[in-house]
């Protein structure tokens, strides 16, 4: 899988999350919920930590922490898409981790905090709520499990491997 194509994937979950976040801002006021479904809705919150909200209350540290770590880990994704194009699973995987990075980090930079508004309940019982950006990472965390364990190793291909051991 080319660098180029890997990082248009990235580019273009970038530009759908910003999108939908920005259309969730100009929609909703800040804690406005709109009832989609018996299980879901559309809420405008902000999340200043990490997932789960986690260091959410803290003193503003984390706003620069938690970029520098997606920063960081944004670089070392590209390195890694880089050296592994033959991979095509291991790439998608990376460049959907990538693009949701990026925009987490983006809303992180230039609003002190990320923008959630998906809100999916049970029973009075609601999940926290998050946004593309969150739900690609998941996915291309799947996807990194599941070509691991296709592969046995993470960024590997099965037909590089040896077949006689």
């Amino acid at each position: 899988m080319k660098l180029y194509f890997s990082l248009s994937l990235a580019i273009i979950v970038l530009l759908l999350d910003l999108l939908t976040k920005r259309w969730v801002e100009l929609s909703l006021s800040y804690g406005e919920r709109v009832a989609v479904t018996d299980f879901f809705n559309l809420v405008l919150t902000y999340n200043a930590g990490a997932a789960f909200s986690f260091l959410s209350d803290a003193s503003g540290w984390q706003r620069w922490f938690l970029s520098a770590i997606a920063l960081f880990v944004s670089v070392f994704i590209v390195y890694l898409l880089y050296k592994h194009t033959t991979n095509r699973l291991f790439c998608v995987a990376l460049s959907l981790i990538l693009g949701g990075a990026l925009g987490n980090l983006w809303d992180r930079i230039a609003l002190g905090h990320v923008v959630d508004f998906l809100d999916f309940h049970i029973a009075g019982y609601h999940w926290p709520a998050f946004n593309l950006a969150d739900s690609v990472i998941v996915c291309g965390a799947f996807l990194l499990i599941l070509d691991s364990i296709r592969n046995g190793q993470p960024g590997s291909q099965s037909e590089d491997k040896d077949p006689s051991a």
